[in-house]
């Protein structure tokens, strides 16, 4: 029987730039105590938006334009608060979301290393953690 891993699903390109190291740390509005090795999920649906998809070089493209599935795995180490606007755009080369994103109740980042491109296997996500049936150790 496959072991069983959590992953956290992301919407493109955000997803493929975090696998391919150019991301580092994923914003999110809620705080998590996960750590370890996490799958990482291309959402079904994509960022739309221009300033999202112009951090993506030509090479990341294809990997990018994947959907709706497992794309790659990551070391979650540690869940940094944002409680300040400067907090949020001191790090922004690590998640690289515009300062607009920043919400004065505060956001958290999932700081990512390690990651690691991984065959692509289509699977439904979820809006947080979930559990997926992994093939093979991570």
């Amino acid at each position: 029987m496959p072991p069983t891993c959590y992953a956290l699903s992301l919407k493109q390109p955000w997803a493929a730039l975090l696998v391919a190291g150019r991301k580092t740390v994923e914003v999110r509005r809620w705080s998590t105590r996960r750590r370890g090795r996490v799958l990482i999920h291309a959402a079904r649906v994509p960022d739309e938006r221009p300033e999202a998809w112009a951090h993506v070089p030509a090479e990341l493209r294809p990997a990018a334009e994947q959907l709706g599935g497992v794309v790659g795995a990551a070391d979650l180490l540690e869940c940094l608060p944002y409680r300040t606007f400067q907090a949020f755009l001191a790090d922004q080369d690590r998640h690289l979301n515009a300062p607009e994103w920043f919400r004065p109740a505060g956001l958290y980042g999932f700081r990512f290393a390690n990651p690691a491109a991984l065959p692509f296997v289509a699977c439904p996500g979820q809006v947080k953690f979930f559990r997926v049936a992994w093939p093979e150790a991570l």
